[in-house]
């Protein structure tokens, strides 16, 4: 089965598992998961449309990602909102990311690729996201066929299209128990964990960085038979 997610700026660990449900582990990769991305809503603030969560030295930090304000960006389409880059937080952002991860064993390895897509300073934050998922996908090891929404659908009507609905499930404003259905409860190796003890949930860089290529073990082990968007 499919499932379906808003776009996401460095998205958390449950949304690439998710994603990873129905992908079968294979050398050839024949069987990918199918996830839709929700390209025909419109921008809705305070999600992780346009920020994500890191465990830096203090424990939690949110990095947000400022964008353009063109009458309203409620009223604006997900794919038309611009990024705002005139207060240098491309730069606050990678330097938040090194404090954070500069330790880690597999920062080193994985930076470049990353903060190049960064530097590239799309002009658009769908855009942005779109290369930053599917780095995370390559890197991880996932197969994951990507597809678009070509029309928005409300969520009573979007399972039967599109499949799993989680647009609203995973965000930083609710709690939802998709991270303890999947199995995501589960702690890996932190750089700060012995400060502050393991912190579910976080971007998907925190497991990349801390478990390099032993990430999609994490993944996919840890992903439950069924979930559903009931569970929140």
């Amino acid at each position: 089965m499919s499932v379906l997610l808003s776009t996401a700026y460095f998205p958390p660990v449950q949304y690439f598992a998710a994603m990873a449900k129905d992908f079968t582990l294979s050398p050839d990769r024949v069987n990918p998961s199918i996830a839709y991305m929700e390209a025909c809503e419109n921008y809705q603030k305070q999600s992780y449309r346009n920020r994500c969560v890191i465990y830096s030295q203090s424990g939690p930090e949110a990095l947000v990602i400022p964008v353009v304000h063109e009458g309203g960006t409620h009223r604006i389409p997900i794919r038309e909102i611009r990024i705002d880059y005139r207060n240098g937080w491309v730069m606050r952002h990678q330097r938040a990311i090194y404090s954070a991860y500069g330790t880690s064993a597999f920062f080193e390895y994985y930076k470049d690729g990353l903060f190049s897509i960064m530097d590239g300073r799309p002009e658009y934050l769908f855009d942005l996201n779109l290369s930053v998922i599917r780095f995370f996908i390559e890197n991880t090891g996932l197969a994951i066929d990507i597809k678009m929404t070509d029309r928005y659908l409300p969520p009573q009507e979007a399972d039967g299209v599109y499949g799993n609905d989680l647009r609203e499930v995973i965000h930083p404003k609710r709690q939802d128990r998709l991270m303890s259905t999947m199995g995501l409860k589960k702690p890996y190796f932190q750089v700060f964990s012995g400060r502050y003890g393991f912190i579910p949930g976080l971007s998907i860089m925190d497991l990349l960085f801390n478990e390099g290529p032993n990430s999609i073990t994490f993944l996919k082990t840890l992903t439950a038979p069924a979930f559903r968007t009931g569970t929140r």
